[in-house]
């Protein structure tokens, strides 16, 4: 029987409760690290607020490409006003090049609905010490309307409706692109949420991360001088890891057992209509009902959607490709199954599997589904490869 992410959280506080037995048992411990696990705690209830705020802002701010707008011309002004009229001419082709970029693929109905369910959510769902009272005042000027705020924001403005025609007054004049940009509501917005955020919660979250960071270092040097018969290991974050493992399935406890893989028949068994999680689009319903799979189905006819392995992942991982060892592309990691969730502090392999997307499913959500097959034929698709007899 494996370890469950709840017995990893106790043998957690086991382990703490044995570092701080021993550190108080030595009077030089104790005078260094005797207050080191109540300090960290504290440490890390005064940074949970500041964190939650800088979430909110980075999912919203990151999120609209109007903004992304904005921060460019806001870019190409600071140029200018840092080394003047050499600092623009330098900067220009670049920061017009990053603007062809956003524009390329870019749609202000998409954008503006995404506005407004982002800003809803930003104003609404988050302590409201970190909301920024200009966007609490302009809601008030539409009646807490967010999609006539986004009709304001958006409507009849050039940087938002014509990017050609933006990248094309880029050349003839910048001056005029940057104050149009300067003047506009959107960028105002923009520059509102940036300040406040930097004001009310970014400078407290540096510093409380700080204390942290310095107290998660001095825990790491007590560790190893009060708990010398554990191993520790080097921080691997920030580096390129790869892990490897087998397809596999598991039994996490006596009289259950679950395979390696998953179909659509689940997702549709699952389905609930109107639920946040377990909706389903007609289209897909229309598709699984029809058997309409194409090419990507499995030999037995069913549409493959998730499959299970030992790879030992982390926090970051999601995304991370899933190859064999011929090198193809076979899905993508997404996850951990409840019963592996304290792989970062214990792995067990019986009971350890992350999951993945199967790219059998990739590519039928990208034909099927969303119609873009002509996206496939930028792609080299081939079966698995086997060993050779």
């Amino acid at each position: 029987m494996g370890l469950s992410s709840t017995d990893a959280v106790g043998k957690k506080k086991v382990y703490e409760a044995e570092f701080q037995k021993r550190a108080e048992a030595n009077p030089e411990w104790k005078s260094k690290y005797g207050t080191l696990l109540t300090d960290l705690g504290a440490a890390y209830k005064e940074i949970e607020n500041y964190a939650r705020a800088r979430d909110f802002y980075n999912e919203t701010i990151s999120r609209i490409e109007a903004f992304a707008i904005n921060t460019q011309l806001n870019n190409l002004r600071a140029e200018q006003a840092e080394k003047g009229d050499a600092g623009l001419k330098e900067a220009l082709p670049r920061i017009k090049s990053r603007l062809e970029e956003i524009y390329k693929e870019y749609n202000a109905e998409v954008d503006k609905q995404l506005f407004i369910r982002l800003i809803k959510n930003f104003k609404e769902n988050q302590t409201v010490q970190f909301v920024a009272p200009y966007l609490t005042d302009k809601l008030k000027e539409f009646n807490n309307d967010y999609a006539a705020f986004a009709d304001d924001l958006y409507k009849g403005v050039d940087l938002f409706q014509d990017g050609a025609k933006i990248i094309a007054n880029l050349e003839k004049s910048p001056e005029l692109v940057m104050a149009a940009n300067e003047m506009g509501h959107a960028n105002q917005l923009y520059i509102e949420l940036n300040n406040y955020y930097f004001k009310a919660a970014s400078k407290q979250l540096n510093s409380a991360q700080l204390k942290i960071n310095r107290l998660n270092r001095t825990y790491m040097q007590a560790q190893m001088e009060v708990m010398k018969d554990r191993r520790f290991y080097p921080d691997a974050n920030s580096t390129l890891r790869i892990t490897y493992g087998k397809v596999a399935g598991y039994k996490p406890r006596d009289g259950v057992q679950y395979d390696y893989f998953t179909y659509l028949d689940g997702v549709m068994e699952k389905y609930k209509p109107g639920d946040y999680e377990f909706d389903v689009p007609q289209k897909l319903q229309e598709l699984y009902k029809n058997k309409d799979f194409g090419p990507y189905a499995a030999k037995n006819g069913k549409m493959p959607v998730c499959f299970i392995g030992r790879n030992h992942t982390t926090g970051g991982n999601s995304g991370s490709p899933a190859l064999d060892a011929y090198g193809n592309l076979l899905g993508l990691n997404f996850d951990r199954v409840w019963e592996g969730t304290m792989s970062d502090i214990n792995y067990d392999p019986s009971i350890c599997r992350n999951i993945m997307v199967d790219i059998r499913y990739v590519l039928f959500i990208i034909d099927k589904y969303a119609g873009a097959g002509h996206l496939l034929k930028e792609m080299k698709l081939v079966h698995p490869k086997r060993v050779s007899k």
